[in-house]
């Protein structure tokens, strides 16, 4: 009873230490390297893909740093070619040696299914990187350094951030034949249409007129001096395509607290003097208008978040949290300086450039 007790609790630390090897392929990281050394070519299948750090044992990654350097340079990475470039580096026996490299060729029929290898390699290096990040959270959490949790919310959601942005840059071309089908049933539905506006209508006829509405993926950037209005034009597109049209609107508020913004639209939607709705010194014929104004806002889909000084990462967390929630059709954001960088060692206006092509990205992601 007592060895059996023994060799049962052998065998669960035995499982428990088999799952917490970190996740990896070595089948899919040979095969990707053997397809390399095969074809040359294949490289341009994968090099979007895979970086050497992707690779989880270090031979791989140190081939893989060849062959790459050898074709960049235009020379051709075979065998003889990637252990003479690994000997001039003294990394030829840490590789594995001449004997692996020709393993690694002659164990591999071709290059021909290289992607779903590459993506294979590319996926453990994903999980990898969650569980490091979960790693540095939890260390994070319990030697704080004088964090509190506000700060290590940030430092969490930006290891995570910056796991997805490093996802999100694997691209690829598409067809002009697949875009020109996607275009043709675009203008099948907007011909069908009676509505002109092709996008979210703003409310304002004339500017309506000229942009079709605002469309999808675009960033617009409202311009002008202080106490111009900006807030009020922003907030009337969001009350038109909120109450009149359905659509999900999110607002960053961050100047202004989120109640003042509600006072305001319902001083619009309402037609009632703002400076009497403020002070309470209603007339009769206000309180009619008031109760319609707080019906209207009442159904509308529109979600006001405002919390000062969000950085882009912030932003784009729970801008993309909504649309899973809710559905999101217009992202308004009061005011762009107020915004708050990520990293603050770059002047001002690097900042504000760096937001600005975050949002964009947000724009063309949502």
């Amino acid at each position: 009873m007592e060895e059996r007790a023994v060799a049962r609790r052998g065998g669960t630390e035995a499982s428990v230490d088999a799952l917490k090897i970190p996740p990896h392929s070595i089948e899919a990281e040979q095969s990707v390297l053997g397809g390399l050394l095969l074809d040359n070519q294949a490289f341009d299948r994968v090099g979007d893909i895979l970086t050497a750090d992707d690779f989880y044992r270090r031979d791989h990654r140190l081939i893989f740093d060849a062959i790459s350097a050898l074709i960049e340079s235009g020379s051709p990475a075979d065998v003889v070619t990637v252990s003479e470039w690994l000997n001039k580096t003294a990394e030829l026996e840490p590789a594995g040696g001449l004997a692996y490299l020709g393993a690694l060729a002659n164990n591999t029929p071709s290059a021909a299914n290289i992607s779903a290898y590459a993506s294979i390699v590319r996926e453990r290096a994903v999980l990898r990187e969650l569980l490091r990040a979960a790693s540095d959270i939890s260390s994070a959490t319990f030697q704080r350094d004088g964090r509190n949790a506000d700060e290590l919310l940030d430092f969490a959601e930006k290891r995570i951030f910056d796991i997805s942005e490093k996802g999100h840059r694997h691209g690829d071309f598409s067809p002009i034949s697949r875009l020109l089908s996607e275009a043709v049933d675009r203008i099948d539905v907007l011909y069908r249409s009676a509505s002109p506006i092709t996008g979210v209508a703003t409310g304002f006829n004339d500017l309506d007129a000229m942009t079709s509405g605002l469309q999808p993926a675009d960033l617009v950037i409202i311009a002008a001096r202080p106490s111009m209005g900006k807030t009020s034009l922003a907030m009337n597109m969001a009350e038109n395509a909120a109450v009149g049209h359905k659509i999900p609107v999110a607002v960053f508020s961050m100047e202004m607290p989120g109640s003042q913004l509600a006072m305001r639209m319902m001083a619009s939607l309402g037609r009632i003097n703002a400076h009497r709705l403020r002070t309470g010194k209603l007339d009769d014929d206000d309180w009619p208008r008031l109760t319609s104004a707080v019906s209207l806002l009442n159904e509308a889909p529109i979600f006001i978040d405002d919390t000062a000084g969000l950085t882009a990462m912030e932003l784009r967390a729970r801008a993309r949290r909504l649309k899973r929630e809710h559905g999101l059709g217009l992202v308004i954001v009061d005011y762009l300086q107020l915004m708050q960088a990520s990293d603050s060692d770059e002047n001002r206006a690097t900042e504000i450039s760096n937001i600005t092509r975050a949002l964009k990205g947000l724009a063309k992601e949502l």
